[in-house]
């Protein structure tokens, strides 16, 4: 069985090639199909997509690498060859190293932060749903899963790392002097933007606000924090009152133009804007960072913030990456032992089938009346001639080669001292 991996990440590809193939998880069963559908429907397969990544997992009798390579290339509108420059291409081994340093945090832009690991699992629920998954891939993300959290309560891998919606709290203090006085605005009522509230709420923001397509979502999250919201349609009326503005949504196209913004500064007299925008795609124009009195982040902006204290991450990691080794060993011997599984089938069949004819003997010797210690007797020779009727077989086939082979074979089966 061969198992393969596929993708791009903030450290191959750019944020707006990375926007290209984002896939939302609610709605990836057709896209699951369809990539099934172009390599082959027996394959197994599951796509992870998150701000930072979007990566390919398939399983099947033979490798298809070139053929996902240009699903994924189709699917984002651009050409195979200028796709592959952008990729990681993994397979066997080295796929499964991947896995479990993706889903370990070792992989993050954030290194050891656990939202990936969520994001991980969701991403194989929609593939099991939508029929995708089989006994390899299921066996390869429930071993990631496994040594994720064997890496997580036996290292220190999260412990000195900040995460990207601290990050972005302590980016605003530095335009801001004192964030009891900033207005924040939130546009999204996900996971990025319930972490971010929270990370801004402690430090008591004069007002929050959410923004939001659907308002039961948005007031849901909105009375944990006391804040305020607003209907998305309302954003750009609105947009000039806030300080800070957060954005995380799964749209396809940007939600604030430079438009909007040109305007809220004019309602503002300049005054200066805080802006992160952490989508893929963006949310926010690319052309609003070019202005002046704003001060827009994206994710890959945060990068640099979200890398400290690396010295003191270099034991946890070494730690870390020796779990992921010993679970790459186990599931790769895993994989290897799946090639015997026909052999093993056919065998257990084959031993049923003799069980059965001598049961079948000895229960019609019974109905007869014939003693029973004779029948067992009957019963277990049967049994014994038929196991060792093969092997008797090749002992006195007439190719010596034949012989010595069969002998090497008995003796590793039958006669050797139990282990």
């Amino acid at each position: 069985m061969a198992v393969w991996a596929l993708g791009i990440n903030h450290t191959t590809a750019p944020l707006d090639m990375r926007g290209r193939f984002a896939f939302a998880t609610e709605a990836m069963e057709p896209h699951l199909k369809a990539l099934r559908q172009s390599i082959s429907r027996t394959h197994e397969a599951a796509i992870v997509s998150t701000c930072n990544r979007t990566e390919i997992y398939c399983a099947g009798d033979e490798s298809a690498l070139e053929q996902t390579l240009d699903w994924l290339a189709q699917s984002g509108g651009v050409s195979a060859n200028e796709l592959r420059s952008y990729t990681y291409r993994l397979e066997g081994d080295q796929a499964a190293r991947h896995a479990f340093r993706v889903a370990s945090g070792l992989d993050s832009m954030v290194l050891g932060e656990p939202q990936i690991l969520g994001q991980l699992k969701d991403a194989v629920r929609a593939a099991d749903a939508a029929g995708a998954l089989g006994t390899t891939l299921s066996q390869l993300f429930q071993r990631s899963f496994a040594v994720a959290k064997e890496v997580r309560t036996s290292t220190e891998i999260g412990a000195h790392s900040i995460s990207m919606a601290a990050a972005a709290v302590r980016l605003s203090g530095q335009l801001f002097e004192d964030l009891a006085k900033v207005k924040v605005l939130f546009v999204g009522a996900g996971e990025m933007i319930e972490l971010c509230a929270t990370h801004f709420a402690a430090k008591n923001p004069q007002t929050i606000a959410i923004a939001n397509r659907t308002l039961e979502r948005g007031e849901k999250l909105a009375s944990r924090f006391g804040a305020e919201v607003m209907r998305l349609a309302d954003l750009p009326d609105r947009l000039h009152e806030f300080d800070a503005v957060v954005s995380c949504t799964a749209s396809t196209l940007p939600i604030i133009g430079l438009g909007a913004v040109e305007r809220a500064l004019k309602k503002r007299r300049y005054r200066p804007m805080f802006m992160v925008d952490l989508a893929v795609p963006r949310d926010i124009e690319p052309e609003v960072k070019k202005l002046e009195d704003v001060y827009l982040y994206t994710v890959d902006d945060l990068a640099g913030v979200v890398q400290t204290a690396q010295a003191n991450r270099q034991a946890a990691v070494a730690q870390a990456e020796a779990i992921v080794d010993a679970g790459v060993q186990s599931f790769m011997h895993w994989i290897d032992q799946r090639g015997s599984v026909p052999l093993i089938q056919q065998l257990n069949a084959q031993a049923d089938q003799w069980r059965a004819i001598e049961l079948a003997r000895a229960r019609k010797a019974l109905a007869k009346g014939e003693d029973m210690d004779a029948v067992l007797e009957a019963l277990s020779r049967g049994l014994t001639q038929k196991m060792l009727h093969g092997a008797m077989a090749e002992l006195h086939a007439g190719d010596a080669h034949a012989r010595e082979r069969a002998s090497t074979a008995i003796q590793h089966f039958f006669l050797r001292k139990e282990r």
